[in-house]
């Protein structure tokens, strides 16, 4: 197992001189490289994507045996300087530890950015360690992988053997032989001249995991220039609206944040890698694809050359093939149930507790060996026999022969919906962290939201979703108040109160605060509801970091292209909240002065005061957005390994882009207040705007403003202020949001799908969705 991420590419092949072992010392210089740079074992694993065993035996020489690509994903997370990166290959390699050259093969030089080829091997390490811990995270070895076997589809469902073997016209070709089983998916992939293949199966027969083994398989027998194997869930393409190409390359973008940066000739490098046939999609889920689409999906996929895996369960896809025909150049294969045999095989190994009455083998063997026919039938997929251990085997106590009452569970429906409603409180039992009763109901919650969504991507970017619009727009509005009243209050109470006393200049510098901040919240609250109701945009993660030296990525698109399309964007939203900002300022003023000048003349400089502060917020928004943008670089590729490390690099791009945002705008509405005044002084002046007065208002604006800016359009900021708090205090979610899906994922619930989660299995997303109420099932917040 160990050492196995790094089968990839150029990497296959064992290092230098063919040592097939870690040559001694090699341990030994990792674990005090690692000790130097402050890690743990834990952090190291998580920064590299390696499994912690596998950094674990490497540190004790285990005879494992690293490559290439395991020992530069190691010195890329410990941030290696050149010369210790050199002592570790050196000694990786069988060389001394400090050797004056390091063989020219043996050098891991950094991926030039830009360069397509260069990327995919970038993009083919990711797959690999992503994926390797996905697996092993789902138990798939525990005690052994659970029997997959295929056989051919009927030859109504795939394509003419002519074409699948790209034989020339008037030629034959014989059928393949395409029976197989776990471990033969990429084998009997190659055998396939055309590169298609599509494996039928129903619910619960291990598709996916055939999918996870094959991108496994296939990208550690890759060679350079190969394509990389990438999983696609295929739930949320709608091929009436988005080309296959073009919706490939967003998912590369959204698990790849890395892959934005501009390859040659302008496009990103997601677009280049799928236009060049760097990229071999994976598409897991065709019949998750929306109702009525199916048709249309098997349109665009035979508009297309590229080889591809698909996925279906069989009713989906036959009904798709009778609408139009089938998937082009396509063998096919679908797979078998599970024989009583692989199930008292397997069943019995996953638990040491004796039969009663002391009778021969595990708990299981008896009820096995009675087994009815409903019984029977459920435990033919491999979703139902995990789910049974988990409930029996790995939960004490439990006896397995409450099974067999017929009674209680006369259907293999009943047995299904039986193992689906024990299965989240048998994972939560004796786990006190998360109260069992809680812990489904929200479930129950995001697999509603969900379904809402029609889709089984659970993107912490879009829990937000769940709640209604309006009540989305007020949680905006409240937080973008708060934050510019206090910023407005931090200046103007000393200020007020040292001018007018204290009762007094309390009161008004609350009110001006309160005024302000409502104002512009309702300002900011508009522009969202704009961009989200009648818009339909969804704040995603940010491909782009903040960075002001060693930017080694360019964005998408010329930097002139991007300053003008922000500074537009600033420009308008600045605007708006500078049209409330001016009366109400004026307003406030006159308040605790008993509106001393008159209306008329109060009507007069609240008009001039409008014009004024729209124009000045908004140059100033719009110059800063756009200067932001000019210091934008591209994530790295590996970046997005997970869900949380997404969610906590988007909360460093946002936090580096307030830090960026928030003094530049604060100069901006200094320095471009002093401009305006300048050149409306002789059309609609006299105007004021003093130093300390466009200081005061350009720090309340900067601080205020940007803190604003990240609640009502930032993901992250939609993630705090929504998921966080709203969430919460209605009682949908728990407060440690994050923590609760990490932890959900680790028990078994949710599974990572790039930088989504998923529930384990559709079957159970559908159960929880079903039994979870509706606004009266909701539970106190905790």
């Amino acid at each position: 197992m160990a050492g196995r991420h790094a089968r990839v590419g150029r990497d296959e092949t064992p290092l230098l001189g063919g040592c097939a072992e870690v040559t001694s010392g090699f341990g030994a210089l990792l674990r005090e490289l690692r000790r130097q740079a402050g890690m743990t074992q834990d952090e190291l694993a998580e920064r590299s994507g390696i499994a912690v065993r596998t950094v674990g035996r490497l540190e004790r020489d285990e005879g494992t045996d690293p490559r290439l690509g395991t020992v530069k994903l190691l010195a890329d997370a410990l941030d290696l300087a050149p010369a210790d990166r050199r002592r570790l290959l050196a000694v990786a390699t069988g060389g001394t530890p400090d050797p004056g050259e390091v063989p020219e093969a043996a050098v891991v030089r950094p991926v030039p950015r830009g360069e397509p080829a260069e990327a995919a091997e970038r993009l083919a390490e990711a797959v690999a360690g992503r994926w390797q811990r996905e697996e092993e995270q789902r138990r798939i070895h525990d005690p052994f992988p659970l029997p997959v076997r295929w056989r051919p589809l009927p030859a109504r469902l795939t394509d003419h053997w002519a074409n699948v073997r790209r034989v020339p016209a008037g030629a034959t070709a014989d059928a393949l032989d395409l029976t197989g089983e776990l471990g033969a998916i990429a084998a009997t992939y190659r055998r396939i001249p055309s590169g298609r293949l599509v494996v039928l199966g129903r619910a619960g027969s291990g598709k996916t995991v055939l999918t996870l083994r094959f991108v496994l398989d296939r990208v550690r027998a890759r060679a350079p220039g190969d394509p990389v194997p990438v999983l696609f869930g295929l739930g949320s393409w709608d091929p009436g609206t988005t080309a296959l190409r073009d919706w490939l390359i967003e998912g590369l973008l959204r698990d790849y944040p890395g892959l934005a940066a501009a390859a040659p000739g302008g496009s990103t490098l997601a677009a280049a890698l799928v236009e060049a046939g760097h990229v071999l999609p994976v598409l897991d889920g065709f019949d998750e694809i929306a109702d009525g689409l199916h048709r249309a999906a098997l349109e665009a996929l035979n508009s297309t050359t590229l080889p591809l895996v698909l996925t279906s369960r069989p009713a989906e896809y036959a009904a798709a093939v009778a609408a139009t025909d089938v998937l082009t150049a396509a063998a096919g294969v679908e797979l078998a149930d599970l024989t009583p045999d692989d199930v008292r095989g397997y069943l019995p190994r996953t638990t040491r507790r004796p039969a009663p009455a002391g009778g021969p083998g595990t708990v299981w063997d008896p009820v096995l060996g009675e087994a009815g026919p409903a019984l029977a039938a459920v435990l033919s997929t491999p979703l139902m026999v995990v789910l049974a251990r988990t409930v029996y085997s790995d939960a004490p106590g439990e006896d397995p022969a409450v099974l067999l009452d017929t009674e209680r569970f006369p259907t293999a429906e009943a047995v299904e919906d039986h193992l689906l409603g024990s299965f989240v409180p048998t994972v939560y039992r004796d786990r006190p962290r998360w109260d069992p009763a809680r812990a489904r109901r929200w479930l129950g919650h995001l697999a509603r939201h969900l379904d809402r969504l029609g889709t089984h991507d659970l993107a912490w970017w879009r829990l937000g979703g769940s709640l209604r619009r309006s009540s989305r727009i007020l949680a905006v509005v409240l937080s973008a108040m708060l934050a510019v009243a206090v910023a407005d209050w931090l200046y103007f109470l000393p200020v007020d109160i040292a001018g007018l006393g204290l009762l007094p200049g309390l009161g008004a510098g609350l009110l001006d605060g309160l005024l302000v901040g409502a104002v512009v919240g309702l300002a900011f609250g508009l522009v969202h509801g704009i961009m989200v109701v009648y818009g339909g945009l969804v704040f995603e993660p940010s491909r782009m970091q903040v960075r002001l030296r060693g930017r080694t990525g360019r964005p998408e698109g010329g930097l002139l292209r991007r300053f003008a399309g922000r500074f537009g964007a600033g420009l308008l939203g600045g605007f708006v909240v500078g049209l409330g900002y001016g009366p109400v300022t004026v307003l406030s003023r006159a308040a605790a002065t008993g509106f001393a000048p008159g209306i008329g003349v109060l009507v007069e400089t609240a008009l001039v005061t409008t014009l004024v502060s729209g124009l000045v917020f908004g140059l100033a928004a719009g110059a800063t957005f756009g200067l932001v943008a000019v210091l934008e670089t591209p994530l790295d590729i590996g970046s997005a390994v997970s869900p949380l490390t997404l969610l906590r690099a988007n909360r460093t791009t946002v936090l580096r882009q307030v830090l960026a945002f928030g003094p530049l705008l604060a100069l901006a509405i200094a320095a471009g207040g002093r401009l305006v005044v300048d050149l409306l002084q002789d059309v609609v002046g006299p105007l004021v705007w003093t130093l300390s007065g466009g200081l005061a208002v350009g720090l309340i604006g900067g601080a205020g403003g940007a803190v604003a800016y990240v609640f009502a359009f930032t993901a992250w900021g939609q993630w705090l202020v929504v998921t966080r708090v709203w969430l919460p205090l209605t009682g949908r979610l728990p407060w440690a949001t994050a923590a609760f899906l990490e932890d959900a994922y680790r028990r078994g619930i949710l599974r990572q799908a790039g930088a989504v989660y998923q529930f384990r299995h559709a079957r159970l997303q559908d159960h929880l969705a079903r039994r979870a109420g509706g606004p009266a099932d909701r539970v106190p917040a905790s």
